[in-house]
């Protein structure tokens, strides 16, 4: 790149000894990194040596380091922050250090993306960002202290934005390449979204879901109907679709206020089994089922649903830890919900309760995660194309097994937080075709725009459902209804 040489210091080695250290080194070492740099690194680093999920994680590390209202905000930031822009950031440091992230150490690469976050998309103070980063590194790698000073130095230098001019200058390939390093996307996923997007004759919407995917989603409450004087109404702001969502103030301390009944979740998963819930009238003791059900949000808007009908609920999930999940999650419903642990490929209706078999079927699909990305940004860095090919396969699998355990007229809600038309319409349209004349599609649009406090900008088919964080404020969550005939 032009001009390189100029931005690149003189610096230590990434690893080795420090041949400065000694008294002054030791007690520069001793220097207290404030406790929300300290948390967003162990976070990342559980992230990338357990394949740990952020989402989960960083709660408990902000709970057990008893961090205060401020500094779990810069905490979370900063994890969440960095985990998205991961791609651009390892571009952007990859030039000022003049060498691929491959050849530095994963720790020292770890401290050099929070400090390049502070640098690039906060207000941290640039000394501040510099000068807690390498005493981090002094405490955690200190032959690379030099090496960390050095990078950040050059990074602060330049503006985001010229940083952004460089990247795309200096990455190989088309325009689908050097989108996805600006958006600190991979190639593949930009690629998959624009498809998606193109379905719909809205690629023109790339970039702005693409910006969608890299800003903080607000933290969204469903409160569960029927179980208590609490409203969306009187709770927040309700959402402006989903009849039982709201966002809040201090949405955690409502949580906790109320045992179970108010929850932290996404409003396009409340839709999805609100569709499926509400999708025509409810017969009493009828007999659903969520059969895949890990960690249990939908199940437990689907417990409230079935109480308030007079319908019976069976959970099914492979994972007993997450079944685990699905009980505490129903809990607070007064609901007797049997929770089965199993394959739900093999799993029949009589091992439910339901030897008839049931009236209603979520299928919330294990998938790649792709309409989450915001959300869950680490799953952009995991996941693969190869992913797909087996993720369609399993979803298939269970779309069959679900479909068998319908009863004569009943419906399933086959719903992915993916908008991969290989996950969504793919997997749809194999499995119509491998029922025939047995199933029947639904008009998906009209029940959701039934459900919706108001209407929804959706397009594509009538048949089906697909929501976007940069058009609706959701997840990208597909929903698509289909009815068993007889």
């Amino acid at each position: 790149m032009a001009g390189q040489q100029d931005r690149t210091p003189r610096r230590a080695p990434a690893t080795g000894p420090d041949r400065r250290s000694g008294g002054k080194d030791r007690a520069e070492r001793a220097v207290r990194v404030s406790p929300s740099r300290i948390v967003a690194y162990e976070v990342l680093e559980a992230v990338r040596d357990d394949e740990a999920y952020a989402n989960l994680l960083l709660p408990n590390r902000i709970t057990r380091s008893k961090l205060n209202e401020a500094d779990a905000a810069l905490a979370t930031e900063l994890t969440y922050g960095t985990l998205r822009w991961q791609g651009f950031y390892d571009a952007v440091i990859a030039l000022a250090a003049d060498r691929p992230t491959d050849r530095i150490d994963a720790p020292v690469l770890d401290i050099l993306r929070i400090g390049a976050h502070q640098l690039l998309a906060t207000r941290v103070p640039t000394h501040a960002a510099v000068n807690e980063s390498v005493v981090l590194a002094k405490r955690l790698a200190p032959g690379a202290s030099g090496f960390v000073n050095g990078v950040l130095r050059t990074i602060s230098r330049s503006t985001a934005e010229e940083w952004r001019g460089w990247v795309e200058d200096e990455t190989r390939g088309g325009a689908d390449a050097k989108l996805a390093a600006v958006s600190s996307h991979p190639e593949w996923i930009v690629r998959a979204l624009r498809s998606a997007l193109a379905h719909e004759d809205r690629a023109d919407e790339l970039d702005a879901l693409l910006a969608a995917d890299n800003a903080a989603p607000r933290v969204n409450l469903a409160v569960l109907p029927g179980l208590g004087d609490a409203t969306p109404a009187n709770l927040g702001e309700p959402n402006r679709y989903s009849p039982v969502g709201v966002t809040a103030g201090q949405p955690l301390a409502l949580v906790a206020a109320h045992e179970g009944r108010v929850r932290v979740q996404d409003e396009g998963s409340q839709l999805a089994a609100l569709a499926l819930a509400r999708a025509r009238p409810v017969e009493p003791g009828e007999h659903w089922l969520d059969l895949c059900s890990g960690p249990g949000g939908k199940t437990a808007v689907l417990a409230a649903e079935a109480l308030a009908a007079d319908a019976v609920l069976s959970a099914n999930e492979l994972v007993p830890a997450r079944a685990d999940l699905v009980r505490r999650a129903i809990s607070s419903v007064p609901l007797d919900v049997h929770v089965h642990v199993g394959d739900g490929r093999e799993v029949e209706a009589s091992d439910l309760g339901a030897p008839e078999g049931f009236d209603r079927i979520l299928l919330d699909a294990p998938c790649t995660g792709l309409g989450a990305l915001r959300r869950r940004p680490e799953a952009r860095w995991r996941k693969t194309p190869g992913d797909v090919g087996e993720l369609t396969a399993l979803q298939g699998e269970l779309f069959d097994a679900a479909v068998r355990m319908l009863a004569p007229g009943g419906l399933l809600a086959y719903v992915t937080c993916s908008p991969h038309l290989a996950e969504t319409q793919g997997t749809l349209s194999a499995g119509m075709e491998r029922w025939g004349d047995r199933l029947e599609r639904v008009d998906t649009r009209a029940v959701v725009q039934g459900v919706a406090r108001e209407p929804l900008d959706l397009a594509g088919d009538a048949e089906t459902v697909q929501l976007w964080p940069h058009r609706h404020g959701t997840d990208a969550m597909f929903i698509a209804l289909v009815r068993r005939a007889g």
